[in-house]
């Protein structure tokens, strides 16, 4: 399995990170607003729309509040041809800033590469959000 790392520091305090990160049903208006359009949670699920309307479910494994991790897999409508999709955020304290680390284990291996321009792409908006709205 492949396992795909990347990570970011954000000019906002860790709690503060945490908190996007843990609400989950939140994503598109507190993460990713430009590439999600819609998200909501039926029971241990997230069942994200994209704004071309495809829907990406995801299992919810783990909102773990002392650490600071959520744990999520992919159940349905993976846009890459995956036959696996594990994934998990933690939010470590930067000084006054946090850093963000977003883990990603993916099969089969060659796909890793596209795994990580997606997530690179995605942790890059997450910061810039997130600092912006900090600002705001």
């Amino acid at each position: 399995m492949a396992t795909v790392s990347v990570e970011t520091v954000i000019g906002v305090p860790a709690a503060q990170v945490w908190d996007a990160i843990a609400d989950v049903g939140a994503v598109h208006r507190r993460l990713l607003p430009h590439r999600v359009a819609d998200a909501r949670v039926e029971g241990a699920v997230r069942i994200l729309t994209m704004p071309d309307g495809a829907e990406v479910r995801e299992l919810i494994v783990a909102v773990d509040h002392d650490a600071r991790r959520m744990a999520y897999t992919v159940t349905g409508g993976q846009r890459l041809p995956l036959t696996y999709h594990h994934a998990a955020f933690q939010v470590f304290e930067e000084g006054e800033a946090s850093r963000l680390v977003w883990l990603t284990d993916v099969l089969p291996h060659p796909m890793a590469a596209h795994v990580r321009a997606r997530v690179e792409r995605g942790i890059d908006e997450i910061r810039d959000h997130l600092e912006r709205a900090h600002r705001a």
